[in-house]
Parts: C-alpha cells; structure tokens; sequence
C-alpha cells in the first residue's frame, strides 16, 4: 500500500522500514533521517566537453538544486549516494569541483556516505576536506545493504543503483508516458540515477515487482499494469 506523505511521494514499506521515495529521485528514511541517491555522475557534461562535445559545462547545477530541495524539505541529517558520485577523472574540471565545493559548504553538518560504484574506480573519490566517507561496497544500515550494482545478499534488503533504470506505458496501457522509475522487487530495489544528464535503461518488470514513475513533481505508483 502507498501514500503520499510529502508533497507529489509515495510511501510503501520494505524491509520491515517505512521508505519514502520522492520525485527529486531520493528515497527517504525517516526513521533514521537519511536519504538515499544512486549514480549523480558530477562531471559528466565536463568530460564531455574535454572529448570536445558540445554541451553546457554546469547541467549539473539543477542537479544540486534538486538535491538541496530533497534535503531540506526533509531535513535529513545523512545522506547515502549508492555510487558514480563523478563520471570521469576528465570531468573533475575547474567548474565542476567549485560548484560542488561551494554546495558542501553550505551543509557542513550534513554527514555523507558514499558507496563507490564502477566510475569511481576510475574518476577517483571526492577531495578530503569535502568529509564525505567512502565505505565498502556493501556497506550495511539497519536491515538495508548499500551498494552500487544490484546483486541479492543473505539477510539483508539492498538498495542499489547502476542500471538507471525506466519505464513506459506505451505498451501497456497506450499512454506515452515514460521516464526514470524506482524498481523495487522482492528484497532487491534499484534507484533512478540521480543525475540528469546519465541516460537511462529500460526494466523489465515481473510479477510482484513495483514500479514508481519520477516526474518532474511527483512519484507515481505504475505497479498496477505489471502482468
């Protein structure tokens, strides 16, 4: 069952936790005032440019925007990035680390958790004096495991990235309506990436999955037309 407890979310429980997704692409758990996003890939449109492809250098500034809108309006005091905090060593530009910098700054109070995902790996960790932790993947929360691709794991209900997963309803229902989703099965559930400017991948959902559209206001439980 969902519900709407913050302007345009939905609320479903899992893993025992009542979890709150919400449509800046963050789910929040209120229990343990935390906030959860997978793959923001800062630097992206950076890494671009540096292979000479014409884009705007800071698509990543609604990217903050946004972020700092889920934050306050729940008033988390931990945030958890499920991986591809950067894109590429390239796009860690001038521009790109200043603006992020200059974020950070205004909540320094705000602890950080960052599961690395596979960009990581090459792009490297957020500077020091930025005090964002970087754990190992998986990193373990109350019943949830963090981490970056999905995989199943004994005892625990995980919370991943990495796919970028969508859906459509074109050929369910005749609409045109498609976009990032939260894709949640049994005891695996996998966040819409973060950043706008990553692309997306189409799932695949079976019986029993869940799937919760993100539009610009608002989540929408779409789990209804899964056959």
């Amino acid at each position: 069952m969902t519900m709407e407890i913050l302007g345009g979310s939905v609320s479903l429980e899992w893993g025992g936790e009542s979890l709150t997704l919400l449509p800046e692409r963050a789910v929040w758990w209120a229990r343990e005032s935390t906030l959860f996003i997978a793959d923001p890939h800062f630097g992206k449109a950076s890494a671009f440019r540096h292979a000479g492809i014409a884009v705007p250098e800071t698509s990543h500034s609604d990217d903050l925007v946004r972020l700092a809108m889920a934050l306050s309006r729940t008033g988390a005091k931990r945030l958890v990035i499920l991986g591809d905090f950067f894109h590429a060593k390239t796009g860690r530009s001038e521009t790109t680390l200043s603006e992020l910098a200059a974020w950070r700054g205004q909540r320094p109070e705000l602890a950080i958790i960052l599961v690395p995902g596979n960009h990581d790996r090459h792009a490297g960790g957020p500077p020091e004096d930025w005090r964002i932790e970087c754990v190992t993947d998986p990193w373990f929360l109350g019943p949830f495991a963090c981490v970056h691709e999905p995989q199943e794991i004994t005892h625990r209900f995980v919370l991943a990235g990495h796919l970028h997963p969508s859906f459509g309803l074109r050929e369910r229902i005749g609409s045109g309506l498609h976009g990032p989703c939260f894709f949640f099965g049994r005891r695996v559930a996998v966040l819409p990436a973060f950043g706008t400017f990553t692309g997306t991948h189409p799932v695949k959902p079976k019986r029993g999955d869940r799937v919760f559209l993100t539009g610009e206001d608002q989540v929408i439980d779409v789990s209804g037309t899964i056959r």
